[in-house]
């Protein structure tokens, strides 16, 4: 288990630089979330043992999955970032997959196999809670969630955003440092 684990770890950490660079070489700023997936569940669940770890993990590995899955399979997702959910989306089917198994084995381990569906049920109500919540979240926005099926308007919204920004950089840009041009401004905002 430690093996799998520190695998697991190690994994998790290069998600996050590949979608670091990812957001980097869209030439976008990485910043952290004020109120992010992992501080919204905490308000609702704290595990408290090993077991009650590894279940909120399997029912988190599985919503990433499941996450990943729909942004890939909309036809407005560019070549790089592509390449990028498809390579951490295979590594959450491995995540998934051991620590399910361990999770079971700890359940069947304490005389109780229902523990494991049990806390499953709970985690998932939890973390269906916590997700339409930050779906919304990106609805504000973006006027869409990269999670909702793909609609070609969403096109159109993502172009008015767009030139919403370009609109409010070329202001601001033009207001603190003329001469300042909205597009290398928007650039660096990565839109």
């Amino acid at each position: 288990m430690q093996t799998a684990l520190s695998r697991h770890i190690m994994d998790e950490t290069r998600h996050a630089w590949l979608w670091t660079k990812r957001i980097m070489d869209m030439k976008g700023v990485v910043v952290n979330p004020d109120d992010g997936y992992q501080r919204r569940i905490g308000r609702d669940i704290i595990p408290r043992s090993l077991f009650e770890i590894f279940a909120l993990t399997v029912v988190v590995e599985q919503r990433a999955l499941t996450r990943y899955q729909l942004h890939l399979s909309r036809p407005d997702v560019d070549e790089e970032t592509r390449k990028t959910l498809a390579a951490v989306s295979s590594d959450e089917h491995w995540h998934v997959g051991w620590i399910e198994a361990a999770a079971k084995e700890m359940a069947k381990e304490q005389g109780n196999p229902g523990l494991y569906e049990d806390a499953i049920a709970r985690y998932r109500a939890i973390d269906d809670k916590v997700t339409i919540g930050l779906h919304d979240y990106e609805r504000g926005l973006f006027g869409f969630s990269y999670a909702d099926p793909f609609k070609p308007e969403d096109l159109v919204t993502k172009a008015k955003l767009r030139e919403k920004r370009l609109s409010e950089l070329d202001w601001k840009a033009h207001k603190e440092a003329p001469g300042v041009k909205a597009a290398a401004a928007a650039a660096l905002m990565g839109i």
